[in-house]
């Protein structure tokens, strides 16, 4: 009897363990296939990836043309309201009142932002700068992040400018990336009696953080065949890059951008309310999050510094940054690369190059989505 009892003990203790062990195996199998679902908290921020979110985009791809067909309009993107939910943004250059716009569209409510027009951020004198030594001139190898441009980049008495954002490289090759209107935009011959051309030298600082004479720069990269990507009529991923071959011994071939250091040679998607960072001539290194995604716009170029209207350029899936007051992004930091708010190697996001003419509460700065960059010229990011 003793023995029998004993028995009974152990199979009510090996039952005990089995039934603890198999709640452990749900509990864990359980656990698991939740981390496979995205839900809000496993995501940064609201993304295209989240099926509501992925239905707005829907929605309001087939309604971009009607929004824009509005001349008051300045662009439209998808945000997230104070609950979550996707919304229509639509960002309009002066306030328009009520029923001016609708209120819905197929059920995603619409949400007014006076933003005023855009415009490409290309500088010119007088548009301040020098915000953490982006105008400085640097003793070579020059760090990516500063002020530059083209070489020849003076006209109608006025001379401009930008940002050489990061590096790129292909086939081996290392490419100072900017933008089309910062490197290649002078395409008349106009007040200047010439046209970007392969071989014009880039230089750091660009003209108009040294009293636009070229004597006071240093070359520092070279442009090239199909260095340009604009125009680029009826590509929906149209995006405002340029790009220019390192000349020898003038650029940190590591990547690394001021104030920032090196970066990932990885890159992040866009979604709305990511942390992210960027540094540029005029602005320098200033913090921001994104405020939209899915942004559709038309931007008109001028056809060399200070020149007449060249051409309007149509963009959709942009990302859109809050840029109060214009203290993220202002006229110069054209060619900035947006990157995730990361302290070690962070990853870029995007190609800054546009935002509100008009610098109040509710300005905007916009990016091109960095792999749509990438694709157009056909390179990767340097960094680690």
């Amino acid at each position: 009897m003793k023995l029998s009892r004993l028995t009974f003990r152990g199979v009510l203790l090996l039952s005990v363990m089995a039934l603890a062990l198999s709640m452990a195996l749900w509990a864990c199998s359980s656990k698991e296939e939740s981390t496979l679902s995205p839900t809000q908290e496993q995501v940064v921020g609201y993304s295209a990836q989240m099926p509501e979110f992925a239905q707005a985009i829907q929605v309001h791809n087939r309604v971009i043309p009607e929004i824009l067909a509005d001349p008051k309009v300045a662009g439209t993107a998808i945000s997230a309201d104070a609950h979550g939910k996707p919304v229509i943004m639509i960002y309009t250059k002066e306030f328009l009142p009520q029923g001016h716009l609708k209120d819905q569209y197929d059920g995603f409510r619409v949400v007014q932002q006076v933003t005023g027009p855009m415009k490409p951020m290309k500088g010119r004198p007088g548009g301040g700068g020098g915000g953490s030594s982006g105008t400085a001139k640097q003793t070579p190898p020059v760090k990516m992040g500063t002020s530059g441009g083209w070489r020849y980049d003076l006209a109608n008495g006025y001379c401009c400018g930008g940002t050489l954002g990061s590096l790129v490289q292909k086939g081996g090759v290392k490419y100072v990336m900017s933008n089309y209107h910062v490197l290649y935009s002078d395409i008349v011959n106009g007040g200047n009696s010439r046209v970007a051309t392969a071989g014009d030298p880039v230089v750091q600082p660009g003209l108009i953080d040294v009293n636009c004479t070229a004597g006071n720069a240093q070359n520092v990269a070279t442009l090239v065949n199909n260095g340009g990507t604009l125009p680029d009529a009826g590509n929906p991923n149209a995006v405002d890059v340029g790009i220019a071959q390192v000349t020898s011994g003038m650029v940190d071939e590591t990547g690394a951008i001021l104030n920032v250091g090196t970066i990932s040679a990885s890159t992040l998607n866009a979604s709305v309310g990511l942390a992210v960072k960027k540094m540029g001539r005029t602005t320098g290194l200033t913090r921001s999050t994104v405020s939209a995604i899915n942004g559709a716009f038309s931007i008109t170029y001028e056809n060399e510094c200070a020149g007449g209207t060249s051409f309007t350029q149509s963009y959709q899936n942009q990302i859109v940054i809050a840029n109060a007051s214009c203290g993220f992004q202002n006229g110069g930091d054209s060619g900035s690369l947006l990157l995730e708010d990361a302290t070690t190697n962070p990853r870029a996001v995007g190609l800054c190059f546009a935002g509100s003419s008009i610098c109040n509460g509710s300005s905007i700065a916009i990016a091109n989505p960095i792999g749509a960059v990438l694709s157009k010229i056909g390179a990767t990011m340097v960094g680690l």
